[in-house]
Parts: C-alpha cells; sequence; structure tokens
C-alpha cells in the first residue's frame, strides 16, 4: 500500500508564518477606533466646506441625490472620497454578483449600524462602523458612456403628483413669479395652467417639498423652508432628467454660515427626508408601471 506522508513532511517542517502570530483584541479594538474618529473626523470637515461653499453644496446634492437611502453621513462621505460614484457595494457583495475590483483600486468607507449598546441615560444608542466600499467604475464592469433611462414627461408628472399629500389643482391666475403655490392655510396645491412639462415638474416638485414638510401644527412657515424645498426639487429634477440649469448655488447657503457640524447636518437631513419622501412614492409608482408593462400581452 501507497504511503502519503511525505506529502505532509515538508509542511511541517516549514517555521510559523508571521501569520499565524495569535490574534491581538485589543490592537484590532484600537485600529477600529482610530479608523471610526477619522470617518467622523471627515463628516464634520465635509460638513464645514458643504455650509462655506455653494459649488461644494451643489456637489453634495448631486451626490445625495444619487444616493437618496442614504444617510447624510454617508452622501458627505461619498461626497469627501469619491463624490463621482453611482453605484456602490462592499467587496463581498460585489463578488456575489460576480463582478471583480481591479487592481490597485482603493476603497473608500460609509457607515453602517453595528451594535445597540446602553447609553448613560439609559436610552438605548447603535453603533455606527466605518465599511469599506467600492464605486462600479472601479470594477471591471465598468462602461463608460451609459446613458441614464428616464421616464417621458407624462410619466415622469404622473408619478409625481401620485399619491400627493394634499390636493392639486390647476388655475389661470397665481401671484406674479409663481408657477405652483403650495397653501399651508388650505393645505393644497395650486399649478398654473399651460405650462410645459419641465416647468411642471420643477414647480410642482418645490411646492410638493412645502407640504412634506408642514406637520400640520398651524405653524408652518413657507419663508422659513424656502430653501429647502428649493434643494428638495432640485434633487428630484437630477434624479428623474429634468432640467436643472436654471438652479443656481453661487453661494453658500445663508442659513447654514453660523452653524456647528450638528446642526448643519441636521438642516441637510430636512432636504433628504423630503426628497426621500417624494423619490419614494415616485418609484412605487414607476415601478407598478413597469411591472404591468411585462404582464400585458403581446399583441
Amino acid at each position: 500500500m501507497s504511503n502519503f506522508d511525505d506529502l505532509f513532511k515538508q509542511e511541517n517542517a516549514q517555521p510559523p508564518s508571521s501569520n499565524d502570530q495569535p490574534f491581538d483584541k485589543e490592537a484590532w479594538k484600537q485600529q477600529k477606533q482610530e479608523q471610526r474618529e477619522t470617518v467622523y473626523a471627515m463628516i464634520d470637515d465635509t460638513a464645514e466646506a458643504v455650509a462655506k461653499d455653494g459649488t461644494k453644496f451643489q456637489s453634495y446634492l448631486d451626490v445625495q441625490s444619487r444616493f437618496d437611502r442614504y444617510s447624510v453621513a454617508n452622501a458627505l462621505l461619498i461626497l469627501a472620497q469619491r463624490p463621482d460614484a453611482t453605484r456602490i457595494a462592499d467587496f463581498d457583495t460585489w463578488k456575489e454578483q460576480g463582478v471583480y475590483i481591479r487592481k490597485k483600486e482603493s476603497g473608500f468607507y460609509i457607515l453602517e449600524p453595528g451594535e445597540e449598546y446602553q447609553r448613560e441615560d439609559g436610552t438605548t444608542g447603535i453603533s455606527y462602523n466605518p465599511k469599506k466600499m467600492f464605486d462600479i467604475t472601479q470594477t471591471g464592469n465598468s462602461r463608460k458612456g451609459e446613458t441614464p433611462s428616464y421616464p417621458d414627461d407624462r410619466t415622469r408628472i404622473k408619478a409625481l403628483t401620485a399619491h400627493s399629500p394634499v390636493p392639486i389643482r390647476i388655475s389661470d391666475s397665481l401671484p406674479e413669479g409663481a408657477n405652483a403655490l403650495y397653501q399651508p392655510e388650505t393645505r393644497d396645491i395650486i399649478i398654473l395652467k399651460g405650462m410645459d412639462a419641465g416647468d411642471i415638474f420643477r414647480a410642482l416638485s418645490q411646492e410638493l417639498a412645502h407640504a412634506e414638510m408642514d406637520t400640520e401644527n398651524g405653524s408652518y412657515s413657507r419663508s422659513d423652508h424656502a430653501f429647502h424645498a428649493y434643494c428638495t426639487s432640485y434633487m428630484l429634477c437630477k434624479q428623474y432628467g429634468v432640467d436643472t440649469d436654471g438652479y443656481r448655488f453661487d453661494r453658500a447657503p445663508e442659513m447654514l454660515e453660523s452653524m456647528d457640524t450638528q446642526e448643519i447636518r441636521a438642516e441637510l437631513s430636512v432636504i433628504r427626508d423630503a426628497n426621500c419622501e417624494i423619490s419614494g412614492r415616485m418609484n412605487r409608482v414607476l415601478a407598478q408601471q413597469r411591472q404591468q408593462k411585462r404582464q400585458e400581452p403581446e399583441r
């Protein structure tokens, strides 16, 4: 009978590899803590930059519009590290999809929820840990020159108005300079008759943002939320392929100038949440329409 023991002698005779060192849990925890501190510092620095520079602020809106389900903190991290990202995932997720990361590509970090913990006051908090991500442009599946597909004008407007939180009615006249108007007193939106599709979407998305932000406690102020609504409209236009040349962010928003980083992020969250609510409704409507078309019999 053949003896195969010799196959293992050489391996056993090798000196132990440096990789065989025992796992140092404390060193690992220290490394993770330093990594976490670096990421949080990046969030604060980017929030301050966004508050001081109109161009940077607009870039933030562009990133948040592409990643509307991501938190403000993660949108700021993407802006700081990979502002042109369009589709991101971690190494394992890309691998599961049969996609490989190109050699020498460096990942970037976002935060993901970790374990719950008890604060000193007895409340429950959630720890957040840095997670390395890669954009699709860093993979072997990267394709240049892809053109996004958007719904046609009529479909886009119908999706925007579907399940609106307030009634929308058409009118022959509105105050000068207004193409649409949300009225907190009557909880409705009036829109000017006879506009083209782009003007309808831009005007209506802004007023729907007002309607979303109104908590119906009787104290809603349009002027206090005018900039939030303007930004929300811009983001929706970017998401659904409506021209945005008329939007201006030449200067940093005055409302952010005197705020600390937590307050800046809170203001950005107001914009993000209004956009997320409207785009969520639109995406559900558009998904239902696509499903219906697939189920229609061929003619």
